[in-house]
């Protein structure tokens, strides 16, 4: 996930992540080299960015998420 610490959105993903057992790796685009050349390398605009498999999310929700994660397993 590519997130700020700011971002109520991304607050919402890691609780749902941390609820629901899922393990994820959070480069925060603010502070992170990493997490910023990839967030800009992906033309992304807004956070956050949630990467399952080669699938991508812009932004959160439980049910948009939820989808996401069943077809990428």
């Amino acid at each position: 996930m590519y997130s700020t610490v700011r971002c109520g959105y991304c607050r919402k993903a890691r609780a749902y992540f941390k609820a629901n057992g899922i393990a994820y790796t959070d480069y925060d685009v603010e502070t992170s080299n990493k997490g910023r050349q990839d967030f800009q390398r992906m033309g992304a605009r807004g956070v956050p960015v949630i990467l399952v498999g080669d699938k991508r999310l812009n932004g959160f929700s439980d049910s948009a998420f939820a989808s996401l994660y069943e077809s990428g397993q």
